[in-house]
């Protein structure tokens, strides 16, 4: 085999792409795979995984790499545990885990902001979904985005089968004009709580996402905040949605925001529909990747050169996860791989480029 650096340099490897490939939960399998920009990691990612029940999160960070990593060292556990005490799981009790870790965050944030000041713009949106009794519950804080891929048969003699996306969540970023309008009724005295800011929508003109874990300063007016607020500005209420999954559902893509400003909805269910599971999440994020480099004029192999935080100038962090709903099997084969009571949790590294060994700076001269 190629050492690590050529495969890297000339682009016979995806080893800038973290990835973890089919592996089982309670309905089916499931996908991640992680791409990073910035140079810290700033999104987390993690599937827990139960006989009974599937858990999944996927946590976009901003203002740092804190957050975002707090709350994936806390949601799903939290959340599983809260299940296991009250027998299922229900709106109230996801509402209590995102609760739970919100109050702890601030609480550790308050804590630290004499020797990290910093640490008061640290924030994370929070996507969550829990998949048991074959109901599919999902609750959302910022713009990371949850969408469905639907079978749809493409004529009535039912030979072929396409997939049609479905978005289960709402993205909470003024950059949509109802969440702007649902920021300013919210505001009706502050005619600067929305401003463009170089063609940007932002709230206050620092953070374009309306709900989200942390963000101290944006929420507790006092403790020193440098923008002195009289009242907050963001909110960490949830948006939840609850739907029993239907026998056409096929598969779900939860996903940062990262891949949704390179893909449409449409685009990344039909790459999912049509093509193998094998490796398909990872397929997600390098067509993000393609589609990046095609709006600067570079090549797929440009961007894969590019040293972490130097890519920030191109992508976001990218986190995928792809979770296949195979009910309509009767049973799923992933079942079988379960011992009773067995606990499993898939989670990504904190830093892709540190868990692979960073790039190598240029290729050495080959006699």
């Amino acid at each position: 085999m190629l050492p690590l650096w050529w495969r890297r340099w000339f682009g016979d490897s995806d080893a800038d792409i973290w990835h973890a490939d089919l592996k089982p939960h309670a309905s089916g399998e499931f996908s991640i795979a992680v791409a990073q920009a910035n140079s810290c990691l700033e999104d987390q990612s993690e599937v827990l995984t139960s006989p009974s029940a599937t858990y999944i999160g996927v946590y976009d960070g901003h203002g740092g790499p804190e957050a975002s990593r707090f709350v994936s060292k806390r949601v799903l556990p939290y959340l599983q545990k809260l299940v296991s005490e009250e027998g299922c799981v229900s709106v109230d009790v996801i509402k209590k885990a995102l609760s739970v870790t919100e109050e702890e965050f601030l609480h550790s944030v308050k804590k630290s902001l004499g020797r990290n000041p910093d640490i008061g713009w640290a924030g994370s949106c929070c996507l969550v979904g829990a998949i048991c009794n074959n109901v599919l519950y999902i609750a959302n804080l910022g713009d990371s985005r949850a969408v469905l891929g639907k079978r749809v048969n493409s004529n009535k003699k039912k030979v072929m089968v396409q997939a049609q996306a479905q978005r289960l969540t709402v993205d909470h970023n003024v950059c949509v004009e109802e969440v702007r309008r649902e920021v300013k009724a919210l505001h009706p005295h502050d005619s600067r709580i929305v401003v463009n800011t170089h063609g940007v929508w932002r709230i206050k003109g620092i953070i374009q996402v309306s709900r989200a874990i942390g963000d101290v300063y944006l929420k507790k007016p006092g403790l020193g905040n440098p923008l002195h607020l009289r009242r907050p500005v963001l909110s960490a209420e949830p948006a939840i949605i609850v739907r029993e999954v239907d026998p056409q559902d096929w598969f779900l893509i939860f996903a940062s925001d990262g891949l949704w400003e390179q893909l449409t909805d449409q685009a990344a269910v039909d790459i999912v529909s049509k093509h193998p599971r094998l490796g398909i999440a990872k397929r997600l994020v390098r067509a993000a990747l393609q589609v990046a480099a095609n709006k600067s004029n570079i090549t797929y192999h440009d961007i894969k050169k590019l040293h972490k935080g130097n890519r920030r100038n191109f992508h976001d962090d990218i986190t995928v996860i792809v979770i296949y709903l195979d009910h309509h099997n009767g049973s799923s084969p992933s079942k079988r791989t379960f011992t009773h009571n067995a606990l499993a949790s898939t989670t990504a590294p904190l830093n892709i480029f540190s868990s692979n060994q960073d790039h190598h700076p240029m290729p050495p001269t080959v006699a």
